[in-house]
């Protein structure tokens, strides 16, 4: 169900910016990892620079966000939000997520 969901947002990103103009090539360069990123911006701010109390997850080392992650998913790292969204994300998943913020800068 999640790669289903997954594909059917990645398509229509894709038709979003085929339709503003933006050449094949340009949709190709949008990678997994950036595309799940997106989600964490509600809460950790645009691009990850969080503006409040939530803590900012740009350029963030990836193998600290990975442990961190995996920490809020099993449930071994307390957390008010984290640990419902982390559980949505296989390994795979959030090591894309982790290594696509790691480049920001």
């Amino acid at each position: 169900m999640k790669q289903t969901v997954l594909r059917h947002t990645g398509r229509a990103l894709a038709i979003f910016l085929v339709g503003m103009g933006l050449t094949q090539t340009a949709t190709a360069e949008i990678s997994r990892g950036a595309l799940m990123a997106t989600t964490c911006y509600a809460c950790h701010g645009t691009d990850g620079h969080s503006a409040g109390s939530i803590p900012s997850i740009y350029g963030y080392p990836p193998e600290i966000m990975i442990s961190q992650m995996k920490a809020f998913r099993d449930g071994t790292r307390p957390a008010t939000v984290m640990d419902r969204h982390a559980t949505g994300y296989t390994d795979e998943e959030i090591k894309l997520i982790a290594e696509y913020l790691s480049t920001l800068r």
